[in-house]
């Protein structure tokens, strides 16, 4: 039996406010999009109402719209994954008019020559469709240009292994994470990225290199290692995994607060770097090459990234998920 007293046993918890980011409420529990949607809705009702009333009883009429009015209400109040149900089917038809396949280029899609075959130009499907990024382009300090979206700024963040440490360094890595939650001022993301490794550098440069080495031992161990990375490198499902911080920083019109905002969007990494020291996370800000080179390998997520590219996280076995 464990000491009923004994203070490792206590579990680990924090307080962290829900629901940082909820909308003010405007009437009752209503927010400002909830009390629009409802009194647009009761307004139109009434209105149908009133066209109809001489000759549509009012039961008859409660009837009809009964299905509607609980339509309109659960498209006002209801939620799914902690966002409006009207947004979410506002993305959900958005995502649907997409076109599918896109690329880049900004001097526009050619359709195909009229010397192609019609049964050719049907089996190629419909014409891919202009990429447009959600960005403007990177400054030399890292910094995303999202354009009316403000500014982002991204840093790498190490792992920390939670399950081997005591109650009680538990208790303290939770707490100083929290610290660093109830201290955002911004819009706030962590981003798990997983991605395919290739690690056939690394075991060219063990080969390469293992003949300087000062004994025929440790010339046979580099050699043992880079026959080992050769054999990861031939698997088909090799996955690392990234932790990305990024800060986003709304901006204003006008040139000085669009600088402003780009400070600002730094400022936050560095603040994140200080408060998530206790925590034992390590944050590294990205430049501008390490930026660009990030969004380009989330627009092709196939392109496998070498070891030496910093990569941090756990590295998946082959055939992990």
């Amino acid at each position: 039996m464990h000491a009923p007293d004994d203070p490792t046993d206590a579990p680990h918890g924090t307080r962290i406010p829900a629901d940082i980011s909820r909308p003010d409420r405007l009437l009752g529990p209503f927010t400002a999009r909830q009390t629009a949607i409802l009194a647009v809705s009761v307004a139109v009702l009434y209105g149908g109402w009133w066209a109809t009333r001489s000759f549509l009883a009012p039961l008859t009429y409660a009837v009809l719209v009964i299905p509607i009015a609980g339509a309109v209400a659960a498209l006002a109040l209801g939620q799914r994954e902690g966002i409006g149900l009207d947004r979410f089917l506002a993305s959900a038809l958005m995502h649907a008019r997409t076109p599918r396949r896109r690329v880049h280029a900004p001097e526009g899609v050619p359709s195909l020559p009229a010397v192609v075959p019609a049964r050719w130009a049907k089996a190629a499907g419909q014409t891919p469709a202009v990429m447009r990024m959600p960005y403007d382009g990177v400054t030399p300090h890292g910094v995303l240009d999202l354009g009316s979206g403000g500014n982002a700024a991204m840093a790498m963040c190490s792992t920390v292994n939670f399950e081997l440490r005591s109650v009680a360094e538990q208790q303290g890595l939770t707490a100083a994470f929290a610290r660093w939650l109830n201290s955002l001022t911004g819009p706030t993301q962590l981003l798990v990225r997983c991605h395919r490794i290739d690690l056939s550098p690394a075991a060219d440069a063990l080969q390469r290199t293992a003949a300087a080495l000062p004994h025929p031992a440790l010339e046979q161990a580099a050699r043992d290692h880079a026959a080992f990375l050769a054999d990861l490198a031939a698997s088909d499902n090799l996955l690392g995994r990234q932790v990305l911080l990024v800060a986003r920083e709304e901006s204003a019109a006008g040139g000085m607060r669009r600088i402003t905002a780009e400070g600002r969007a730094l400022q936050r990494l560095d603040e994140a770097t200080r408060a998530l020291a206790p925590a034992e996370i390590t944050v590294t800000p990205l430049d501008g090459p390490q930026s660009a080179h990030l969004v380009s390998a989330a627009c092709n997520p196939e392109t496998p990234t070498s070891q030496a590219d910093g990569t941090e996280g756990d590295l998946a076995c082959p055939g992990s998920s």
